[in-house]
């Protein structure tokens, strides 16, 4: 098993540029023995304390092997619409775990 977690941080204003994206890529997860486990939007009235910036969202998703993941990365369809992505996310700091 393979797990991501993913703290996303967004570009001002391209929220729904974001939220397209996601709509279309989320639901191929399953599709490659994968599964959302959490999508958790934040806020800065969220943050207690740290040295970061409070994510715009953050994801926890697993797969069943890294090779699911890999195929998850390369489907035709989620390529189809990084542009998305590209055009919305200001980074994502992601921590991998085998």
């Amino acid at each position: 098993m393979v797990t991501i977690t993913q703290f996303v941080y967004i570009k001002e204003g391209k929220e729904d540029i974001f939220q397209q994206f996601e709509s279309m890529v989320l639901p191929l997860i399953p599709r490659y023995n994968g599964k959302l486990l959490l999508r958790l939007r934040t806020g800065p009235e969220q943050l207690i304390e740290g040295e970061l910036d409070a994510p715009y969202e953050v994801h926890l998703v697993s797969f069943e092997s890294e090779a699911d993941l890999e195929a998850y990365m390369a489907d035709q369809i989620r390529e189809q619409y990084l542009y998305l992505k590209e055009d919305s996310v200001l980074k994502v700091m992601t921590v991998k775990q085998p």
